[in-house]
């Protein structure tokens, strides 16, 4: 079958096209912009890339597989629909494919991306082909989706809706049998009114899974509970209770036969320290026992744009990191510290995601960079209260002109963005190497 994806540089739609290519299927797709790493990603595949929605541009297909970023007004989006094209969402799609799979789905307002790398990886190293699609690029892995030849599948699962025609969160589509629930925050502003609305969409979730399946959840997470509490039907595995505890002081997992310690694991930080138990467990329920994960788990490098070292430029470390959310700029920014306590970090953030341009958050984003000597804000709309007496620019230009105006008072910079992180990185890199 002939498949046209668009909005393929997505990276749940990018891993996708893996799949259906894997499938047997002959796949092209089209986006407004192309940036690595999924664009040297679909390149590696051969996947025939069209810039732009121009109806003149839309291929002949059997089938369109139409992305969550296209809404009405798009003029592919119009012609489909004028000349009743078949069409699909991405999630619908994948869900197809998944019924004859054993599905293991990753979920949570953060963590997801890693975890379900970390899993991946677990699987694979333990000698299982299993399939997989991941929003991300991890080093020990091949591409981000792979249809495998084994019964298990993991699924980064996530609550962002389907497409402009189901509002329904993606992971309804994928019917696990073990689900991850690393954490619920409020995110997606743009999609969900408040909290209870993210809530709703993870207890219609809990609703499909068979009780032979699990949910792997921190007990200390309230939101979470509060998801347990208007029902389940399948095993609880409970992190924080009496069977299973977790030190975060001398990084240990204690089960009610054995102690395990997580100290030599590569990946720093008290975020993937939970982003490695999650994996663990799950990898348990699938067979694998708990030290060979650990022992899978020493070769693991993390994710690309995950805390990602791009190397020492004039003496100044630079990290990229994928933060979109408080919590997730407050737990990246306290690994660092934690692992260069003496060292000046300058934090480069821009507000790129719905939730966080449009100002949700409030004082919320000010605090959570706390970690951060120093912290250049690019906010593009202007919602931070200038009031905190921050560094704020409101372009992409006068960003990096103040980022390179005082980096050489640095040790570290990390720039925080859920876009393009080259566009920042990229001058940033060239302006030190020149000196």
């Amino acid at each position: 079958m002939r498949i046209h994806i668009l909005g393929i540089c997505g990276t749940f739609m990018g891993g996708l096209a893996q799949i259906l290519k894997e499938s047997g299927h002959e796949i092209s797709g089209s986006d407004a912009q192309f940036y690595p790493p999924m664009s040297d990603h679909l390149d590696a595949m051969e996947v025939d890339m069209i810039k732009g929605y121009s109806k003149d541009t839309l291929p002949k297909a059997d089938l369109y597989v139409i992305g969550n970023a296209l809404s009405r007004g798009n003029e592919c989006v119009e012609f489909i629909l004028d000349t009743k094209l078949p069409f699909k969402s991405g999630p619908e799609m994948l869900g197809d494919i998944l019924k004859t799979k054993k599905v293991f789905a990753v979920s949570g307002t953060h963590g997801k991306t890693t975890t379900s790398y970390m899993l991946t990886h677990i699987f694979l190293d333990q000698g299982k082909d299993i399939g997989f699609l991941v929003g991300g690029i991890s080093d020990n892995i091949s591409g981000s989706a792979s249809l495998g030849t084994d019964e298990i599948f993991v699924i980064e699962a996530d609550e962002y809706d389907s497409a402009f025609f189901d509002k329904r969160s993606k992971f309804i589509h994928y019917s696990p049998s073990t689900l991850i629930i690393n954490n619920i925050e409020f995110d997606h502003a743009d999609i969900f009114d408040d909290l209870k609305d993210i809530k709703r969409q993870f207890h219609h979730l809990l609703k499909i899974i068979p009780s032979s399946g699990n949910i792997i959840y921190f007990n200390n997470d309230s939101n979470t509970q509060d998801v347990i509490n208007m029902g389940y039907w399948s095993n609880l595995i409970k992190i924080n209770d009496d069977e299973i505890k977790i030190n975060f002081e001398t990084e240990e997992i204690e089960t009610i036969e054995h102690k395990f310690s997580l100290k030599n694991l590569p990946l720093i930080g008290e975020h993937n320290f939970k982003n490695y138990i999650c994996a663990i467990l799950a990898a348990k329920t699938g067979g694998v026992k708990i030290e060979d994960s650990i022992d899978s788990l020493l070769k693991f490098q993390g994710v690309k744009r995950r805390l990602e070292f791009k190397g020492i430029h004039s003496g100044i470390k630079i990290y990229d990191d994928f933060a979109h959310h408080p919590s997730a700029i407050e737990a990246s920014s306290q690994a660092i510290r934690k692992e260069f306590l003496s060292k000046k970090i300058l934090g480069v953030i821009e507000l790129a995601s719905n939730t966080m341009s449009d100002g949700t958050h409030g004082d919320a984003l000010i605090k959570s960079s706390n970690f951060f000597d120093e912290v250049i804000w690019l906010d593009h709309k202007g919602v931070i209260d200038k009031a905190n007496e921050v560094h704020t620019v409101n372009n992409l230009d006068e960003c990096i002109q103040k980022t390179i105006s005082i980096i050489k008072d640095y040790d570290i910079v990390v720039i925080m963005t859920n876009k393009d992180s080259q566009k920042l990185i990229k001058p940033l890199i060239e302006y030190l190497n020149e000196k």
